[in-house]
C-alpha cells in the first residue's frame, strides 16, 4: 500500500499541507482546513487540483 502524496496535517496554529514525496510542508498555513481542499486531500490528492485550490485560497486572503 502507498503513502498519499499530499495530507493535511495539524499544526500549532491550524493546518498546513504535507508533501511525503518531497518530504516537505506545501503551501500556506491555514486556521481552518477548507472543506474542499481536505475532500481532495483525502480523496484523489491531484496535484493539479490541489494547486489550483491553494493558489485560490491564498488569493482569497490577501
Amino acid at each position: 500500500m502507498s503513502k498519499r502524496r499530499y495530507v493535511a496535517r495539524g499544526v500549532p496554529g491550524g493546518y498546513r499541507v504535507w508533501d511525503n514525496k518531497g518530504r516537505r510542508w506545501w503551501g500556506d498555513l491555514y486556521e481552518l482546513c477548507p472543506d474542499d481542499l481536505l475532500t481532495e486531500l483525502n480523496g484523489r490528492a491531484d496535484p493539479e487540483n490541489v494547486t489550483a485550490l491553494l493558489k485560490r485560497y491564498r488569493a482569497l486572503k490577501r
